[in-house]
């Protein structure tokens, strides 16, 4: 995910940009501490793009790959690095599949 282009996100942000709702960040926020954001003087939490891909190495664990919370912990700090790769290859196949796909629509306007 490169398009972090901000230095700081709100929860708000956060949620549209992994698509869960809010109490969900909250509640990985007391179940992991790796992705607690900073907060401010009024108790705004500010996430960094840091904090974001943390956030979306769980949601893979937890939403897409159906680990148990305390597995994902183990698996955290286990294989983190072979986690956060797997996840690049998946966005990248992504991207590609979405570009393909738009080639072909092109292609099939042609004819």
């Amino acid at each position: 995910m490169d398009d972090l282009d901000k230095k700081y996100y709100k929860i708000k942000e956060v949620s549209e940009i992994l698509d869960i709702p809010q109490s969900t960040l909250r509640f990985w926020e007391k179940e992991f501490p790796c992705c607690a954001p900073k907060r401010s003087k009024t108790n705004i939490r500010y996430y960094t793009p840091a904090d974001i891909e943390q956030l979306r190495i769980i949601h893979y664990l937890l939403k897409i790959k159906g680990v148990r919370i305390e597995a994902a912990k183990e698996q955290l700090k286990l294989n983190k690095h072979n986690i956060s790769k797997r996840l690049e290859v998946i966005d990248r196949l992504t991207d590609i599949r979405g570009r393909l796909d738009m080639l072909l629509q092109a292609l099939n306007k042609r004819q």
